[in-house]
């Protein structure tokens, strides 16, 4: 059984994915110190000096039952910011990559025939000739 688990633990798919995950992981942060740092407050001078990540709608306590109870709206629209970013981040990262496989498959296919079947093509023209 441990044989099994580690064959299947091992294999570069699981190794691959994990990988993806912590990677991800750390992107994440990056973005999100992205938003909270340079771009909250950036959208905050255009929207005229507000913070985004601190607005609120506050429920007064009568209405709530006694409790006080704030909506955190600003949380929500920054956590979008987020999520946009790394959706496009993502976009642009896979556009990058399939325009990298673009380019080997162009060159493997302007690549002229093989020195095999130049040599195959050689032997069946003389064996035609015979």
């Amino acid at each position: 059984m441990f044989k099994e688990f580690k064959d299947f633990a091992l294999k570069g798919n699981v190794l691959d994915l994990a990988l993806a995950v912590v990677i991800g992981g750390a992107f994440s942060k990056i973005v999100a110190s992205l938003v909270t740092d340079l771009i909250t407050p950036i959208l905050g001078i255009i929207i005229g000096g507000i913070n985004v990540s601190s607005l609120k709608y506050n429920i007064p306590s009568s209405i709530s039952g006694g409790v006080a109870v704030s909506i955190n709206y600003g949380l929500f629209i920054q956590s979008v910011i987020n999520f946009l970013i790394i959706a496009f981040s993502l976009f642009i990262f896979i556009k990058v990559i399939q325009s990298v496989q673009k380019k080997k498959t162009e060159k493997i296919i302007v690549k002229g025939p093989s020195n095999e079947e130049i040599l195959l093509r050689e032997i069946r023209d003389l064996l035609k000739q015979k």
